[in-house]
């Protein structure tokens, strides 16, 4: 029995370690996290509540919380789905509050039964797996919400600040999910500490003991205290079964601690290649503005010839002699009203000289940026000169783009019937630069909300969220 008594001393001094280190270094940790994932919540509900999706709670403000609870997650009628969800919505918002602002955080009042509760609060909603058939209705409707706000992009600025939030949240769900563990671990370990000291005066030594026997001793010395009959079973397999050692190595080991000096430095994660993966996306289009300015001077030269007169044709020779810069060429496009947009389509005269000098400039400067072989220049520059690049980019070929659906439109609908057979389509081309400059602004928006992310923590003081 020495053994099990040294293994005892040595755990009592390996808890008590442990929970100082705790204490100093990941308590604080933990509520910055949940501080954080408060108020990315707190943004998301304020968005559902601007946009009119759900109505704020008339009773929140007199909401009492003396000890945390969680909201009620139980499935609701669609009828009651609106009224219900709201209620819901605040509440969540509120237990999130009391958590953050009025729970006492330190390592003897986060019990088991609080870690607990503690981890179905941020698990209410299951943020790593949003899905509008998810199997939680509280998910469920929070996945709707989201497909309502997304809305075929309509309102691009809530789109950007939900999906900012939304990554905000699984990153922080998936860390405080993690430090939950490594205070859990600690409490099962000083919990079977207090069943062994309670056994200790309790249980003759050459006896062994049943589940029912710790119990009796755990309610003598602890009366009224949860009684946990599994871990008692671990006590009984770690000190009476012949892989007892083995098993309580391995706790000790578990209980080491974590020295921040032992730990090698994390390496700064740059985001550089997101701008890169955007720029090279961009860059892809450079060949299809080629294409689409050859079909374009095709396409001018039927539309043009199909109204000039002998004169003018005379004219322009007379003009190439005396080397005079030709008459511009000036197209009435019209372009679609966006969808969902109730306002007449728009119009803008279109200069087709200064557009396909435009054309050919974009497509060499988006040539050399996405060609491969301008890797290594683009991974030297500065991550700032790569970002405005990359947006300036997106937004000139989303504007060109629609300059040029339109022009495709115009000539389409304007040359002579018997001409519009030869007249060239670019349909295959625009929606090839489409793809392209979606998928640019993807990495695009991919990298602001981690920088923003990253800004969000160093104010907090969180170094990392793994």
């Amino acid at each position: 029995m020495s053994e099990l008594t040294d293994y005892q001393n040595d755990l009592s001094q390996a808890v008590s370690a442990r929970q100082r280190w705790l204490e100093k270094a990941e308590v604080v940790k933990l509520k910055d996290k949940l501080r954080a994932f408060q108020t990315a919540y707190n943004s998301l509900y304020s968005l559902f509540l601007r946009k009119g999706l759900i109505k704020e709670d008339p009773y929140k403000g007199d909401a009492k919380a003396g000890e945390m609870r969680i909201p009620d997650g139980s499935p609701f009628s669609e009828t009651d789905s609106g009224e219900q969800v709201s209620i819901r919505l605040s509440n969540f918002d509120t237990q999130l509050d009391f958590l953050v602002n009025f729970y006492n955080f330190n390592v003897d009042f986060l019990s088991l039964d609080r870690i607990k509760l503690i981890v179905s609060l941020v698990r209410y909603i299951d943020w790593l797996h949003l899905a509008t058939n998810s199997e939680s209705p509280m998910t469920m409707a929070v996945s709707s919400l989201i497909t309502r706000v997304r809305g075929g992009g309509s309102d691009p600025v809530a789109t950007n600040v939900l999906n900012g939030v939304l990554v905000t949240l699984t990153k922080l769900t998936t860390a405080i999910m993690g430090d939950l563990k490594v205070f859990t671990d600690f409490n099962r370990e000083a919990y079977k500490l207090e069943l062994r000291n309670a056994m200790g005066g309790n249980i003759p030594p050459n006896k062994t003991p049943s589940v029912a026997d710790i119990k009796r001793a755990f309610a003598a010395a602890h009366a009224g205290k949860h009684f946990y009959a599994e871990l008692a079973e671990e006590i009984l397999k770690e000190d009476y079964t012949p892989e007892g050692p083995a098993l309580r190595e391995k706790i000790l080991k578990s209980l080491g601690l974590a020295k921040d000096d032992a730990k090698p430095a994390k390496p700064e994660v740059s985001l550089k290649p997101l701008l890169i993966e955007g720029i090279q996306a961009i860059g892809s289009v450079a060949a299809t503005l080629t294409q689409i300015g050859e079909k374009f001077d095709e396409n001018e030269t039927i539309f043009e010839n199909q109204k000039v007169s002998f004169w003018d044709k005379v004219k322009r020779v007379v003009d190439q002699m005396l080397n005079k810069e030709p008459d511009p060429i000036i197209y009435e496009v019209e372009y679609a009203a966006a969808e969902g947009n109730q306002r007449a389509p728009a119009k803008e005269r279109v200069n087709f000289n200064r557009l396909r000098e435009d054309m050919e400039r974009k497509a060499r400067n988006l040539a050399i940026a996405g060609a491969r072989g301008n890797l290594p220049k683009l991974e030297a520059m500065p991550e700032e000169q790569l970002s405005t690049f990359l947006e300036r980019a997106i937004k000139e070929i989303r504007i060109l783009h629609r300059v040029l659906g339109g022009l495709d439109d115009f000539f389409k609908n304007n040359v002579a019937k018997d001409d519009r057979s030869k007249v060239k389509g670019i349909k295959p081309e625009l929606a090839t630069i489409k793809n392209a400059f979606l998928k640019a602004n993807e990495k695009f928006l991919e990298y602001s909300t981690a920088k923003e992310e990253e800004a969000q923590f160093k104010r907090l003081g969180i170094d990392s969220v793994d």
